[in-house]
Parts: C-alpha cells; structure tokens; sequence
C-alpha cells in the first residue's frame, strides 16, 4: 500500500517529515527538507514536556518506543528522530512502514548491512497490530540490534501487542510516552509549552481560550499556537485569541457549558445549536456539561476560607478555574446541585446511545442546569 507520511513540526499543524514514494514495502522514505542540527536541540528540549516528563535520553537509540494513541505526539517522535539521525548523517534512510507493510522476513531485509554503511531509521506505525510471525522477527531484532540503525516503534498501549511491548522494554528501549491528553489542564499545560518552545509570551487567559475554542485536538491546538506566535507581536493576550477564534469560541463545547451553570438559558442555547450545527460532537458537549457541574459541586462542598492556591490542591483545579467557578457557583444551591447532576446524567445516556435524539437530549440538559443555577435567587 502506498503511503505518504507527513509528521507534524513542533509548533505547527502539518509539515513536511517523511513523504514515502512508491508503493513496495520497505522503499526509501526521504524528507522534503533537511531539518539539520536543529533538529537535536529541539528535540532534547521541547519532546519530553510534551509528552508529559522530561526526557534525555538519546533519540538515536538502537530501539525507540512512542506508547499511547495521540497521533500529534506520535509524529513528533517520527519527525525528532529523523532529524537526529540526520543531523549525524545527511543520507539517512528512512522507512515509515504499516502494520500490512511489514512482512514476516521483511524486518531482517531492511537492517541487514548495507555496502554503502548508510545510517537508517525504521519506522513501524501501528505495532500492536503486527502479526504474530512478524512479532517474532521483532522480538529477535529488538535482542540483537543492528549498528547505524534506528528501530521506532508507534505502539498504541494497552494489553492488545502487549507481548511485543515488554520484549522490547527488556531489550532496554528507550520510551516515550503519546497518551492522548484526556484532561483539560493537560491540554492547557500543552499550549503553555507551545508558546514557551516558540520563545513566546501568552498570558494564562489566553491559553485557556484557546483550549476552550479549539477543544481537545492538539494538531489544532498547535497549529493556532504557530499561527499567532508568527502573527503577532508582544504577549498573547485573551482579545488576540478572541480575534483570531471567536467563532471557534462560540461553537466550543465549553462555551455551552459555561453559559450553562452561569444560568445563561438563552445564551447556552444559543451556543448549543451553534455548536451541532458546526459538527461539534454531542459526546463532547455532554462531557463538557458534566465537568461544569462538577466543578459547581466540588467547590460548593469545599470548605469555606481556603485561599485559592489551597482550594486547586485540593479539589485538583488549576487557579484560574477556581477563581472561574466561583462566580459561577453564586445562583447555586445545594438541590440545584443534585438537579443538575441528574440532567447531566440523562444527557450522557442519551447521547451514548440510550435515546433517538441526542440533540433534544442536549437542549432539554441545558434548560435544567440553567435553572438549577438560578435556584438560590
């Protein structure tokens, strides 16, 4: 199967990598540029941060492991590997294989010596999928690794290749982790990071409205990080996102539930609909009704006089949210409390299968936690 591979760059959507040509497994794969030494450094720096912890280990180790199901990070690996190797040589020979690529023999084929002693870079996506003969030829290269070769690994986690996963941690690879970033202030952290590694200064509100207008998908995240780290000068502020996102930003799931558990009937909505209409998941709605009511409940029960700082240890918030959901707790009342979790629970029912018409579901869920808010006044 033919198949192009285009890796994404640390502060941008998608960019050039690897580009495969031809149609045969195991051809050479050849980058549309030579990214160069740069390549090294920002590796060492930016890489392990993203993906969660600090990381120097050396990207050119004999076997390399990119665990977890974020496809952005996974690139990344990709893209900071092949520019290590060819920061040590120019004429590195990359091979970005599928799971269907890579054949029973094929592995041995691709790391037997070369005349020319050239430096490769084997890339196998999708690893928990291998056959189980095509395992084995891994399991053995993974014990006896060839010179000038790099062996990446793109395993999705998980007990499903877990075989081929522990052989190569034995082995002694180097891993790292590209778990998808389920948590909100993992994903807020992410676009902090993005600015920081642009030599960038955004402010904290900023940050967040980003990751409230663009949602969870970190290609997009990174993308608009580029975006306004080229297009504008001095700190990003809350108004620069607004500008360049506000129609994101209605549409965002978030903004829903915002107006929401503000009591904001119209408002919530109004951005509902909006927020259908552009394709935004009901899932994804329902989710963020149900993190907006809890953060009402975990602040509502938690004890009164506690410093802000205090309050984000405790009820696992950052700041920011604290002083947020504050505001929005004043029309709250302890059975609007209960009220609105219970709506929120139809909702998610509903919109996971238990009901025909998740949008209704939806519609009638934001109604009742509008009021609910409005219980105390």
């Amino acid at each position: 199967m033919c198949r192009r591979a285009s890796v994404t760059g640390p502060l941008s959507g998608t960019v050039p990598g690897a580009s495969r040509a031809g149609g045969r497994p195991g051809r050479a794969v050849r980058p549309a540029g030579d990214v160069g030494a740069e390549g090294v450094s920002e590796w060492r720096g930016m890489l392990g941060a993203m993906a969660g912890k600090k990381s120097t280990d050396d990207p050119l180790a004999p076997i390399t492991l990119a665990v977890g199901q974020e496809e952005l990070l996974q690139d990344r690996v990709v893209r900071q590997t092949v520019a290590a190797a060819r920061a040590v040589d120019a004429d590195t020979d990359v091979r970005d294989l599928a799971p269907g690529e890579l054949q029973p023999g094929t592995l041995a084929e691709l790391t037997s010596p070369s005349l020319f002693a050239e430096r490769k870079v084997v890339v196998v996506r999708q690893a928990q999928d291998l056959s189980a003969d095509t395992v084995k030829d891994v399991k053995k290269y993974c014990a006896a690794p060839a010179e000038e070769i790099t062996l990446l690994l793109l395993h999705a986690g998980g007990p499903k290749g877990k075989g081929l996963l522990d052989a190569a941690r034995k082995a002694g690879a180097r891993e790292v982790p590209c778990a998808k970033l389920t948590k909100p202030a993992d994903r807020l952290a992410f676009v902090r990071n993005e600015f920081r590694t642009a030599g960038r200064s955004a402010t904290p509100n900023a940050c967040q409205a980003l990751v409230d207008a663009l949602g969870s998908d970190l290609r997009e995240l990174a993308s608009a990080c580029s975006q306004l780290a080229a297009d504008v000068d001095g700190t990003i502020d809350e108004a620069v996102v607004a500008r360049y996102y506000t129609g994101r930003a209605e549409a965002s799931s978030f903004a829903v539930a915002d107006h929401a558990v503000e009591g904001n009937t119209a408002g919530a909505l109004e951005a509902l609909r909006w927020s259908l209409s552009t394709g935004v998941a009901p899932v994804l709605i329902s989710s963020a009704l149900a993190q907006g009511v809890r953060a009402i409940g975990k602040l509502a029960s938690a004890p009164s006089g506690m410093r802000p700082a205090d309050l984000a240890r405790e009820l696992g918030m950052p700041p920011w949210k604290i002083d947020r959901v504050r505001r929005q707790l004043r029309g709250w009342s302890a059975d609007g409390v209960a009220v609105a979790i219970r709506a929120v629970a139809e909702a998610d029912g509903a919109v996971k299968g238990g009901g025909s018409d998740p949008a209704y579901a939806l519609e009638k869920a934001v109604v009742t936690i509008a009021g609910a808010a409005r219980s105390r006044r």
